[in-house]
Protein backbone atom coordinates (compact mmCIF):
# COMPACT_ATOMS: atom_id res chain seq x y z
CA UNK A 1 0.00 0.00 0.00
CA UNK A 2 1.32 3.45 -0.91
CA UNK A 3 1.45 6.63 1.09
CA UNK A 4 -1.31 9.23 1.04
CA UNK A 5 -2.08 10.86 -2.34
CA UNK A 6 -0.63 14.30 -2.88
CA UNK A 7 -4.06 15.99 -2.75
CA UNK A 8 -5.46 14.04 0.22
CA UNK A 9 -5.29 14.63 3.95
CA UNK A 10 -2.13 13.51 5.73
CA UNK A 11 -3.90 12.55 8.97
CA UNK A 12 -7.44 11.29 9.43
CA UNK A 13 -8.53 10.24 12.93
CA UNK A 14 -12.05 8.90 13.31
CA UNK A 15 -13.32 8.57 16.90
CA UNK A 16 -10.00 7.29 18.23
CA UNK A 17 -9.96 6.12 21.85
CA UNK A 18 -7.40 4.55 24.16
CA UNK A 19 -7.82 2.83 27.51
CA UNK A 20 -5.21 1.72 30.01
CA UNK A 21 -7.18 -0.72 32.12
CA UNK A 22 -9.96 1.30 33.75
CA UNK A 23 -8.32 4.62 32.80
CA UNK A 24 -9.72 6.29 29.69
CA UNK A 25 -6.81 8.40 28.39
CA UNK A 26 -8.44 9.27 25.05
CA UNK A 27 -12.21 9.12 24.81
CA UNK A 28 -13.13 10.38 21.34
CA UNK A 29 -10.72 12.15 18.99
CA UNK A 30 -11.58 12.96 15.37
CA UNK A 31 -9.20 15.10 13.30
CA UNK A 32 -8.36 15.78 9.67
CA UNK A 33 -4.99 17.41 8.96
CA UNK A 34 -4.18 18.76 5.54
CA UNK A 35 -0.89 18.57 3.70
CA UNK A 36 1.56 21.38 4.43
CA UNK A 37 -0.24 22.86 7.42
CA UNK A 38 1.01 23.43 10.94
CA UNK A 39 -1.62 21.87 13.17
CA UNK A 40 -1.50 22.60 16.89
CA UNK A 41 -2.97 20.39 19.61
CA UNK A 42 -3.73 22.17 22.89
CA UNK A 43 -4.98 20.86 26.19
CA UNK A 44 -4.21 20.83 29.91
CA UNK A 45 -1.97 18.17 31.46
CA UNK A 46 -3.66 14.78 31.30
CA UNK A 47 -6.01 15.83 28.48
CA UNK A 48 -4.84 13.01 26.18
CA UNK A 49 -2.61 14.98 23.79
CA UNK A 50 0.50 12.79 24.02
CA UNK A 51 -1.53 9.55 23.96
CA UNK A 52 -3.28 10.75 20.80
CA UNK A 53 0.04 11.52 19.14
CA UNK A 54 1.45 8.12 20.09
CA UNK A 55 -1.52 6.41 18.47
CA UNK A 56 -1.08 8.47 15.30
CA UNK A 57 2.65 7.62 15.26
CA UNK A 58 1.92 3.89 15.44
CA UNK A 59 3.50 3.59 18.90
CA UNK A 60 0.21 2.76 20.67
CA UNK A 61 -2.68 0.72 19.29
CA UNK A 62 -6.07 2.45 19.60
CA UNK A 63 -8.67 0.79 21.80
CA UNK A 64 -11.40 2.03 19.48
CA UNK A 65 -11.99 4.05 16.34
CA UNK A 66 -9.91 4.27 13.19
CA UNK A 67 -7.08 6.36 11.83
CA UNK A 68 -4.90 6.77 8.76
CA UNK A 69 -1.57 8.58 8.78
CA UNK A 70 0.30 9.30 5.51
CA UNK A 71 -2.03 6.76 3.91
CA UNK A 72 -1.46 3.91 6.39
CA UNK A 73 -3.76 2.41 8.99
CA UNK A 74 -2.71 3.20 12.58
CA UNK A 75 -3.82 -0.22 13.83
CA UNK A 76 -2.48 -2.54 11.13
CA UNK A 77 0.36 -0.64 9.40
CA UNK A 78 2.19 0.96 12.29
CA UNK A 79 5.68 0.10 11.00
CA UNK A 80 4.97 1.77 7.66
CA UNK A 81 3.81 4.89 9.46
CA UNK A 82 7.01 5.01 11.52
CA UNK A 83 9.18 5.01 8.39
CA UNK A 84 7.23 7.89 6.85
CA UNK A 85 7.18 10.33 9.78
CA UNK A 86 9.54 12.37 11.92
CA UNK A 87 9.02 12.41 15.69
CA UNK A 88 10.55 14.77 18.19
CA UNK A 89 9.91 15.51 21.86
CA UNK A 90 11.52 17.84 24.40
CA UNK A 91 13.59 14.83 25.49
CA UNK A 92 14.89 13.96 22.02
CA UNK A 93 18.05 11.89 22.51
CA UNK A 94 21.30 13.38 21.28
CA UNK A 95 24.68 11.82 21.93
CA UNK A 96 26.37 14.53 23.94
CA UNK A 97 29.91 13.22 23.35
CA UNK A 98 29.43 13.46 19.58
CA UNK A 99 29.55 16.61 17.51
CA UNK A 100 26.48 18.01 15.76
CA UNK A 101 27.68 16.55 12.46
CA UNK A 102 28.37 13.15 14.01
CA UNK A 103 24.90 13.08 15.52
CA UNK A 104 23.36 13.88 12.15
CA UNK A 105 25.38 11.16 10.44
CA UNK A 106 24.21 8.67 13.07
CA UNK A 107 20.55 9.55 12.62
CA UNK A 108 20.87 9.54 8.84
CA UNK A 109 21.98 5.93 9.10
CA UNK A 110 19.27 5.12 11.63
CA UNK A 111 16.57 6.51 9.32
CA UNK A 112 17.96 4.65 6.34
CA UNK A 113 18.97 7.67 4.30
CA UNK A 114 20.77 6.26 1.20
CA UNK A 115 24.55 6.72 1.37
CA UNK A 116 24.65 8.43 -2.02
CA UNK A 117 22.39 11.24 -0.80
CA UNK A 118 23.38 11.30 2.87
CA UNK A 119 25.85 14.20 2.66
CA UNK A 120 23.41 16.33 0.67
CA UNK A 121 20.57 15.65 3.14
CA UNK A 122 22.79 16.53 6.11
CA UNK A 123 23.98 19.75 4.45
CA UNK A 124 20.36 20.72 3.73
CA UNK A 125 19.29 19.99 7.31
CA UNK A 126 22.22 21.97 8.71
CA UNK A 127 21.39 24.96 6.52
CA UNK A 128 17.65 24.83 7.29
CA UNK A 129 18.25 24.71 11.06
CA UNK A 130 20.98 27.36 10.96
CA UNK A 131 23.61 24.98 12.35
CA UNK A 132 26.46 25.87 10.02
CA UNK A 133 28.64 27.43 12.73
CA UNK A 134 27.87 24.61 15.19
CA UNK A 135 28.41 21.52 13.09
CA UNK A 136 31.74 20.63 14.75
CA UNK A 137 30.62 21.49 18.30
CA UNK A 138 29.99 18.75 20.85
CA UNK A 139 26.23 18.32 21.35
CA UNK A 140 26.67 18.26 25.12
CA UNK A 141 28.00 21.83 25.12
CA UNK A 142 25.00 23.26 23.26
CA UNK A 143 22.28 25.31 24.94
CA UNK A 144 18.72 23.98 25.04
CA UNK A 145 17.68 26.00 22.01
CA UNK A 146 20.58 24.75 19.88
CA UNK A 147 19.97 21.16 20.96
CA UNK A 148 16.39 21.48 19.72
CA UNK A 149 17.68 22.69 16.36
CA UNK A 150 19.90 19.63 16.10
CA UNK A 151 16.95 17.47 17.13
CA UNK A 152 14.64 18.84 14.43
CA UNK A 153 17.43 18.52 11.85
CA UNK A 154 17.88 14.88 12.88
CA UNK A 155 14.14 14.15 12.76
CA UNK A 156 13.80 15.48 9.20
CA UNK A 157 16.88 13.94 7.56
CA UNK A 158 14.77 11.30 5.80
CA UNK A 159 12.44 14.05 4.47
CA UNK A 160 9.26 12.75 6.10
CA UNK A 161 5.98 14.17 4.79
CA UNK A 162 4.73 14.47 8.38
CA UNK A 163 6.57 15.71 11.47
CA UNK A 164 5.28 15.21 15.02
CA UNK A 165 6.54 17.68 17.64
CA UNK A 166 5.45 16.84 21.19
CA UNK A 167 6.02 19.96 23.32
CA UNK A 168 9.33 20.58 21.53
CA UNK A 169 10.18 23.94 23.10
CA UNK A 170 9.44 23.25 26.77
CA UNK A 171 12.22 24.82 28.83
CA UNK A 172 13.68 26.74 25.87
CA UNK A 173 14.24 30.50 26.20
CA UNK A 174 11.85 32.87 24.33
CA UNK A 175 14.37 33.96 21.68
CA UNK A 176 15.27 30.36 20.85
CA UNK A 177 11.59 29.43 20.72
CA UNK A 178 10.93 32.13 18.13
CA UNK A 179 13.88 31.01 16.03
CA UNK A 180 12.74 27.38 16.32
CA UNK A 181 9.32 28.37 14.98
CA UNK A 182 10.96 30.05 12.01
CA UNK A 183 12.44 26.64 11.20
CA UNK A 184 9.02 24.98 11.57
CA UNK A 185 7.38 27.46 9.20
CA UNK A 186 10.20 26.91 6.72
CA UNK A 187 9.48 23.17 6.77
CA UNK A 188 5.77 23.81 6.21
CA UNK A 189 6.50 26.11 3.26
CA UNK A 190 8.50 23.28 1.72
CA UNK A 191 5.48 20.97 2.03
CA UNK A 192 6.06 19.17 5.33
CA UNK A 193 2.96 18.77 7.49
CA UNK A 194 3.66 19.54 11.14
CA UNK A 195 1.58 18.38 14.11
CA UNK A 196 2.69 20.07 17.33
CA UNK A 197 1.52 19.99 20.93
CA UNK A 198 2.36 22.98 23.08
CA UNK A 199 1.50 24.70 26.34
CA UNK A 200 2.65 28.09 25.03
CA UNK A 201 -0.31 30.10 23.78
CA UNK A 202 1.85 32.44 21.70
CA UNK A 203 3.00 29.33 19.83
CA UNK A 204 -0.60 28.23 19.32
CA UNK A 205 -1.24 31.52 17.52
CA UNK A 206 1.51 30.59 15.05
CA UNK A 207 -0.33 27.44 13.89
CA UNK A 208 -2.53 27.36 10.80
CA UNK A 209 -5.21 25.40 12.66
CA UNK A 210 -5.74 24.17 16.23
CA UNK A 211 -7.56 21.43 18.09
CA UNK A 212 -8.51 21.81 21.75
CA UNK A 213 -8.50 18.47 23.60
CA UNK A 214 -10.00 18.17 27.07
CA UNK A 215 -10.67 14.94 29.01
CA UNK A 216 -9.71 12.89 25.95
CA UNK A 217 -12.23 14.59 23.65
CA UNK A 218 -11.81 17.19 20.89
CA UNK A 219 -13.75 20.27 21.95
CA UNK A 220 -13.07 22.55 18.98
CA UNK A 221 -11.07 22.65 15.74
CA UNK A 222 -10.32 25.64 13.54
CA UNK A 223 -7.97 28.48 12.80
CA UNK A 224 -6.92 30.56 15.82
CA UNK A 225 -9.27 33.34 14.66
CA UNK A 226 -12.20 30.94 14.22
CA UNK A 227 -11.75 29.39 17.66
CA UNK A 228 -11.50 32.78 19.34
CA UNK A 229 -14.59 34.07 17.49
CA UNK A 230 -16.70 31.06 18.48
CA UNK A 231 -16.15 31.74 22.18
CA UNK A 232 -17.98 35.08 21.92
CA UNK A 233 -15.55 36.88 24.23
CA UNK A 234 -14.48 40.51 24.54
CA UNK A 235 -11.38 41.70 26.40
CA UNK A 236 -10.83 44.95 28.29
CA UNK A 237 -7.75 46.37 30.01
CA UNK A 238 -8.23 48.72 32.95
CA UNK A 239 -6.07 50.40 35.55
CA UNK A 240 -7.05 51.64 39.01
CA UNK A 241 -4.27 53.44 40.84
CA UNK A 242 -5.32 52.87 44.46
CA UNK A 243 -4.83 49.27 45.62
CA UNK A 244 -7.82 49.26 47.98
CA UNK A 245 -10.15 50.58 45.28
CA UNK A 246 -8.62 48.14 42.80
CA UNK A 247 -9.44 45.19 45.05
CA UNK A 248 -12.99 46.46 45.52
CA UNK A 249 -13.42 46.89 41.75
CA UNK A 250 -12.19 43.38 41.12
CA UNK A 251 -14.77 42.05 43.56
CA UNK A 252 -17.56 43.98 41.81
CA UNK A 253 -16.51 42.68 38.40
CA UNK A 254 -16.14 39.07 39.54
CA UNK A 255 -19.65 39.11 40.98
CA UNK A 256 -21.18 39.89 37.59
CA UNK A 257 -22.10 36.72 35.57
CA UNK A 258 -20.99 38.35 32.32
CA UNK A 259 -17.37 38.51 33.51
CA UNK A 260 -15.46 35.31 32.65
CA UNK A 261 -12.10 36.13 34.17
CA UNK A 262 -9.90 38.84 35.63
CA UNK A 263 -6.15 38.44 35.11
CA UNK A 264 -3.50 40.63 36.71
CA UNK A 265 -0.53 42.07 34.79
CA UNK A 266 1.31 44.33 37.23
CA UNK A 267 -0.77 47.48 37.65
CA UNK A 268 -3.07 46.40 34.82
CA UNK A 269 -6.20 44.22 35.08
CA UNK A 270 -7.37 42.28 32.03
CA UNK A 271 -11.09 41.51 32.11
CA UNK A 272 -12.68 38.89 29.85
CA UNK A 273 -16.38 39.48 29.20
CA UNK A 274 -18.95 37.32 27.41
CA UNK A 275 -21.63 38.92 25.24
CA UNK A 276 -22.14 41.46 22.46
CA UNK A 277 -22.59 44.56 24.61
CA UNK A 278 -19.86 47.22 24.51
CA UNK A 279 -17.53 45.89 27.22
CA UNK A 280 -15.94 49.27 27.98
CA UNK A 281 -19.31 50.94 28.60
CA UNK A 282 -20.58 47.92 30.54
CA UNK A 283 -17.56 47.95 32.89
CA UNK A 284 -17.71 51.72 33.40
CA UNK A 285 -21.40 51.50 34.30
CA UNK A 286 -20.79 48.58 36.64
CA UNK A 287 -18.06 50.45 38.51
CA UNK A 288 -19.89 53.79 38.57
CA UNK A 289 -22.93 52.15 40.17
CA UNK A 290 -20.70 51.24 43.10
CA UNK A 291 -19.01 54.62 43.33
CA UNK A 292 -15.84 53.40 41.64
CA UNK A 293 -13.91 54.61 38.60
CA UNK A 294 -10.95 53.45 36.56
CA UNK A 295 -8.04 55.57 35.40
CA UNK A 296 -8.11 53.86 32.01
CA UNK A 297 -10.49 51.41 30.35
CA UNK A 298 -9.93 50.20 26.78
CA UNK A 299 -10.88 47.19 24.69
CA UNK A 300 -8.10 44.89 23.50
CA UNK A 301 -7.70 41.78 21.36
CA UNK A 302 -9.03 38.43 22.59
CA UNK A 303 -6.29 35.78 22.39
CA UNK A 304 -6.19 32.02 21.94
CA UNK A 305 -5.21 31.79 25.60
CA UNK A 306 -8.42 33.58 26.56
CA UNK A 307 -10.46 31.13 24.49
CA UNK A 308 -8.54 28.14 25.84
CA UNK A 309 -8.97 29.13 29.50
CA UNK A 310 -12.67 29.88 28.96
CA UNK A 311 -13.27 26.53 27.28
CA UNK A 312 -11.45 24.49 29.94
CA UNK A 313 -13.09 26.27 32.88
CA UNK A 314 -16.58 25.87 31.45
CA UNK A 315 -15.93 22.18 30.83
Amino acid sequence: MSAAPADGPVVVADHLSRRFGSLVAVRDVSLTIRRGEIFGVLGPNGAGKSTTIRMLCGILDPSGGHGRVVGFDVATEAEKIKSHIGYMTQRFSLYEDLTVLENLRFYAGLYGVPRRSRRQRIDQAVARAGLGDRRDQLAGTLSGGWKQRVAIASATLHEPPLLFLDEPTAGVDPVSRREFWDVIHGLARDGTTVLVTTHYMDEAERCHRLAFIFAGTVMDVGTPAEIVARRGLRAVELTIAKDDRRAEAQGVLRADPRVEEIAHYGALDRVIVRGDADPVEFIRQLLTARGLSADRVQETRVTVEDAFVSMVRRS
